[in-house]
Parts: C-alpha cells; structure tokens; sequence
C-alpha cells in the first residue's frame, strides 16, 4: 500500500495483560492514497520498535507498508480514537512481517500531496463557526463536525 500520512497519533504504552508487569506500545497513523479512500493503520510491539517506527516518518511523509494484516475494524471502539475511514477494514503492523518505507511523495505520486488538503468528511457534515455562533443554544450538548482554519499561533 502506498499513500501519504494525513494523520498520526502519539507513541502511547499500556499494561500488557499475558506479560504482568510489562508495556506494550502502541501508536497509529493514517494514509490517503486518493480523494475517496483512506484507511487507520496501527502497530502494536516492543518500546524500540514502536518508537523507532514512529519516529521514521510525519505527516505528509509518503509511505509504502509491505506485508500488513488485514483486519476488521469494531467501528464503535476503533473510531473513537481514529478517525472515521470510508473502508470496513484497518491495517495492522507487525514487527516481524511488516515493513513501512518513507520516501518523498515527488518521487512516488505528486498527486499524493494534493490529498492532504482534503477534508475526510463529507463537505455536507460541517457547521462554520459562524452557525456555532449563530445557533449555540439549540447545538448546545450535540457533537459537530467544525471546518476552521488556524489563522495565528502563540504562546
């Protein structure tokens, strides 16, 4: 799979419940290899490996994943710390099969840089501020989806 990473989570470790007393690390990321289809990928292993891993690419970096596993994704709990992805499925990587490689996205597909300016939500499924301002008190306690643009930033 080739694309570009239009997102990326921290490096982040959990209890290990078969080995008590021990971290397993984790992070994710997400690539876009066209307008329509993006898809989450995530890792799981050793400290090293997830770190290293991490560490090897950013967003807007293109990547090649060989040999990932190709998995289901449980909607509900997946997507609430992923964004939502058109597809039914999720890709997972493991330290001993998988394989990430970065390269420049003007070396793979040009095209692939026009993906990251594009919004993963339906253009249709977004308040302006404006609305927010607008019509507070009757969106008051509904989740939104909000399109803004950073306009400065500051200590």
């Amino acid at each position: 799979v080739i694309g570009v990473v239009i997102g990326k989570t921290d490096v982040r470790s959990f209890p290990d419940r078969k080995n008590i007393g021990t971290e397993r690390y984790t992070f994710s990321f997400t690539i876009r290899d066209s307008p329509t289809y993006f898809i989450n990928v995530q890792s799981w292993g050793r400290e090293e490996y997830i770190r290293s891993l991490s560490e090897s690419f950013r967003v807007g970096d293109c990547v090649t994943i060989e040999n990932p596993l190709i998995q289901s994704k449980e909607a509900e709990r997946e997507e609430k710390f992923n964004p939502v992805t058109p597809s039914a499925y999720k890709l997972l990587l493991s330290e001993n099969h998988s394989v990430v490689k970065t390269s420049s996205c003007y070396d793979t597909d040009t095209r692939l840089l026009a993906l990251l300016h594009l919004p993963v939500k339906d253009p249709q499924d977004y308040y302006s501020l404006g609305d927010i301002v607008a019509n507070g008190q009757s969106l008051h306690g509904r989740v939104l989806n909000v399109l803004a643009a950073v306009m400065a930033v500051s200590e």
